[in-house]
């Protein structure tokens, strides 16, 4: 049967429709007929075209409700064929049924990818970013200080105006104090043991205001080497450790043990942790960050994240401020990174340092990463004192 012949027989099927569009269509088999049943029969898009709950007699012409024109009733999954360019496509329709779900499939990747884009990036104005990023449209983004290098002089002048930023004094183990600053180097005044894992660390809880905690064993104090138990080369059982490694301030540095995780509390000095306190600003020193965030030249590497960085949360819990921390290659650089608000909002910092726990060789593998000196602003009460 020629097109033409295909034409004059499917405007006997199709009287409603255009001799025009009967001519451009190809028909390659004889669509069937369709009756509703069960669930089919109630649903809106098939009751829509049907004047009643179910369709007329197989091949029968069926009148829209509220609508002059008609239409045939083809096996579509309950939808009325009312146009000649779907012809072809029911004919079609088991051969290209595997086509279809592969099709469906890609679409529903493609609406969730565009969700989650939406649920990250906001609806594009500062309502939507505001909401998207747990702020309010007042919110007042931190002053961020870093700096990285070889050598202590590479971040000395950045933590110099990082201490000035935080306002006022470093207040020592004197408190509580309405303005300046905390700082605690770890050193001991200049020893050089190994002090065991334990968490929490309250060492400094009362003094200045801070207790330290750790997913893993505890939290330790050591020089990277030497010293009667060792060092981190032997706490770790890694004689590398001993050379890897540099102090800002001597000599001991601090470390989580089977973690790389350490969370910083803060309270107001002199209530040995019975009034939780908020800080202005929070910064750290570290050393041997090797993985910077970004990627390699021209994707060479592909993408890849540091390895580490500070996450500073409010009073209610939420994420406030996160950000990673610079790196410098080479085996016993420094890197600093240290924020400040315009008033005290931190109540709890998570660290991050380095992508593994220590204990491997830092290589191309493990970033492995350990920690110097912290500055954070005087704590300040949660609920202010009448």
């Amino acid at each position: 049967m020629g097109p033409t012949a295909r034409s004059s027989e499917l405007q006997g099927w199709f009287a409603p429709t255009t001799a025009r569009s009967i001519k451009t269509t190809r028909a390659r088999s004889v669509p069937h007929c369709y009756e509703f049943k069960g669930a089919e029969a109630t649903r809106p898009q098939n009751a829509a075209f049907l004047p009643s709950a179910r369709s007329p007699p197989c091949g029968e012409s069926a009148s829209p409700q509220g609508q002059s024109m008609k239409a045939k009733v083809f096996p579509t999954g309950g939808m009325i064929m009312k146009k000649l360019t779907n012809i072809h496509g029911v004919s079609r329709r088991q051969q290209q049924r595997p086509v279809m779900k592969f099709l469906k499939l890609v679409s529903s990747v493609v609406v969730l990818g565009i969700g989650l884009t939406l649920m990250g990036c906001g609806d594009g104005s500062d309502d939507g970013m505001a909401r998207a990023q747990n702020t309010g449209t007042d919110f007042v983004a931190p002053t961020v200080f870093q700096a990285a290098g070889p050598d202590i002089a590479s971040i000395q002048n950045t933590i110099e105006q990082y201490r000035i930023a935080l306002k006022g004094n470093n207040n020592g183990n004197d408190g509580p104090h309405s303005d300046g600053r905390r700082e605690i180097n770890w050193d001991g005044g200049g020893v050089d043991t190994t002090t065991a894992p334990v968490t929490p660390f309250n060492t400094f809880l009362n003094t200045r205001g801070a207790r330290f905690t750790t997913t893993g064993t505890g939290l330790s104090q050591a020089p990277p080497s030497g010293g009667p138990q060792g060092g981190l080369a032997t706490l770790f059982n890694n004689p590398t450790y001993g050379t890897i490694f540099s102090t800002f301030s001597p000599k001991r540095l601090f470390t989580p043990v089977d973690s790389n995780v350490t969370e910083a509390h803060f309270f107001v000095p002199g209530s040995n942790g019975t009034v939780a306190a908020k800080v202005s600003g929070f910064g750290a020193v570290f050393t041997d960050v090797d993985l910077p965030d970004g990627s390699g030249p021209g994707n060479k590497n592909g993408n890849r994240q540091s390895s580490t960085r500070i996450e500073c949360f409010g009073t209610d819990g939420g994420l406030i401020f996160s950000s990673f921390v610079p790196a410098s290659p080479g085996d016993g650089s420094l890197s600093f990174f240290g924020i400040v608000f315009t008033d005290a909002r931190i109540a709890r910092v998570r660290i991050t340092s380095g992508d593994a726990s220590p204990g491997p060789n830092d290589d191309g593998t493990h970033d492995i990463v350990m920690m110097d000196d912290f500055l954070y602003g005087e704590p300040q009460p949660v609920q202010p004192t009448p």
